[in-house]
């Protein structure tokens, strides 16, 4: 199975993070919540402590398979500003690894001119900073191996299209059933 590690930076969006988190997990899929900073409580951007799994510089990049970036704000800007981390999406990228971003979280990828000539979504305003891509205002986009997210109401589509790209569509469904979440055919 494939392994995902999600990171939190001051000011996460909680809904983003927790949501995805805890939908990943429904779906038995490994995730890890990595702090960007250098303790393992990060505070999320409306002030809920959450304690990581592990801070960033104790994480195996070449035992994951996917990076997760959750919006909010700060918390993207962080972790725009986190040298480490975006030299780890650069090389997940090249390896065509996944990454998907939500919300705000999507312009570390512009950025890093990951969206050139690529679709995606974020959250409204941040347009601009997704350098090169086509936007699509969609709840979620996967463009190859990129998938990015529109907000904070649209979690579960954005989290639940991992568990698919994951886990498969079968997987997806029965996690949606558990949910109470009625998916389009």
């Amino acid at each position: 199975m494939k392994k995902v590690a999600l990171f939190l930076a001051d000011g996460f969006e909680e809904i983003e993070a927790l949501g995805t988190l805890d939908v990943l997990r429904r779906a038995e899929i490994p995730v890890e919540t990595v702090s960007d900073t250098n303790d393992l409580k990060v505070t999320g951007a409306h002030n809920v402590p959450v304690l990581a799994d592990k801070l960033f510089n104790d994480v195996d990049f070449s035992a994951l398979d996917i990076l997760v970036l959750p919006g909010g704000m700060p918390g993207a800007k962080h972790l725009n500003e986190h040298e480490g981390l975006k030299e780890q999406i650069n090389n997940f990228a090249s390896q065509n690894k996944k990454v998907a971003a939500i919300c705000a979280a999507p312009m570390v990828l512009g950025g890093l001119d990951l969206l050139d000539g690529k679709k995606a979504t974020c959250y409204p305003g941040f347009e601009p900073e997704l350098i090169g891509a086509e936007i699509t205002g969609e709840p979620v986009t996967t463009d190859g191996n990129i998938t990015t997210g529109k907000g904070p109401g649209l979690m579960f589509d954005f989290a639940l299209q991992l568990v698919e790209d994951i886990a498969g569509k079968g997987t997806r469904k029965k996690v949606a059933e558990g949910l109470l979440l009625e998916e389009k055919e």
